[in-house]
């Protein structure tokens, strides 16, 4: 069930499903990088103004699931207007500043993004835009990103599947509001 915030600023409330702290796993493909399957924090906060902020760390993983190196973060915000186009400002850890621009879709939990501009340090590999997909999907935060370079056109280069993370207040509030159990736990499935 999505909660709103009693809290959130009111033009927020279309974006509401992105909120929380999300885990979990996709693959990553570009040419010139190597392929690997990586794991995936992702933090969207509010603090009462027009605004989401963003945070995403992912690692790439081995075999067994287990954390081997980073790979790639980044930070931004996400606002979006009365006709629903939503505007997100990213800055990641290798040197890139985007602009992207999209819209929530019609009666559905997903939004596509495109970038309006980039800009790259001298630091930053070469990079001249992308795209990404965000859906609600039974409960699961899911994306797909593209990107594109001079030597490489648009194509799709990660994905994951995120599951929403919960805390121990969280749980202890889902308790709560359980109310009375039956001891054996048995009828409670009859």
């Amino acid at each position: 069930m999505i909660e709103i915030p009693s809290d959130l600023h009111p033009d927020l409330v279309p974006l509401v499903w992105l909120l929380g702290n999300w885990a979990g796993a996709g693959v990553t493909d570009f040419p010139g990088a190597e392929k690997a399957n990586f794991g995936q924090e992702v933090s969207f906060t509010h603090d009462g103004r027009d605004f989401i902020e963003y945070h995403s760390h992912t690692w790439v993983l081995d075999a067994e699931g287990n954390k081997v190196k980073p790979l790639e973060s980044e930070s931004g915000f996400w606002r979006i207007d009365k006709d629903r186009k939503v505007e997100t400002v990213m800055v990641r850890d290798d040197g890139v500043v985007e602009v992207w621009y999209g819209e929530l879709a019609d009666q559905k939990p997903q939004i596509d993004l495109v970038t309006d501009a980039v800009a790259r340090t001298a630091a930053s590999g070469p990079y001249t835009g992308g795209k990404r997909l965000y859906g609600y999907v039974k409960g699961d935060l899911m994306w797909v990103g593209e990107k594109q370079t001079p030597e490489v056109p648009l194509r799709p280069y990660m994905s994951a599947q995120l599951k929403k993370v919960v805390s121990p207040e969280d749980v202890a509030e889902m308790a709560r509001g359980l109310g009375d159990l039956p001891d054996d736990g048995i009828a409670f499935f009859k």
